[in-house]
């Protein structure tokens, strides 16, 4: 077993003998969605550290975007709830970028593109594939797309 996937088993333990519920729910919210992508496929595998990571980011991103559905649908009590959830997940991903360092990433991304020969706007594919791994995990990919365009424009 992995050791994030062993360390979320032993937090959900942890919440559970503690009568956390809003992170034991979260845990085993996540636990399942693991195990969903471990039998998913022809055969059933054991995910690496990695896949489990993007797992965990994948359904934290589902709880921002939940959280703001139900913020603009005026329920602010399971927007609470689903913020919340995405808070208990933020403990298992990687410290998020700052902006200041995702433009210093993106900026010399680009000058590696142009200096290969890549320009203007239709340089943004070339340019992603550069900074992407860099990323990896650390950024959403809409906010890394975003500082491309605007550093591709200006």
């Amino acid at each position: 077993m992995t050791t994030l996937k062993s360390r979320l088993q032993d937090d959900l333990t942890a919440a559970i003998k503690g009568r956390d519920e809003l992170r034991s729910s979260t845990l085993r919210m996540t636990l399942a969605a693991i195990t969903k992508e471990e039998v998913a496929g022809k055969e059933a595998r054991e995910l690496s550290d990695d896949e489990v990571q993007k797992v965990i980011t994948r359904e934290a991103k589902k709880r921002r975007e939940a959280a703001e559905a139900f913020a603009d649908g005026g329920r602010a009590a399971q927007a609470e709830r689903e913020q919340a959830e995405g808070e208990v997940l933020a403990d298992y991903l990687p410290k998020q970028l700052s902006d200041e360092e995702l433009d210093s990433l993106v900026a010399d991304a680009v000058a590696e593109a142009q200096a290969a020969g890549a320009e203007g706007p239709r340089a943004m594919g070339a340019v992603m594939k550069i900074v992407n791994p860099k990323v990896a995990g650390r950024a959403e990919g809409g906010r890394v797309a975003a500082a491309v365009k605007q550093r591709l424009a200006g």
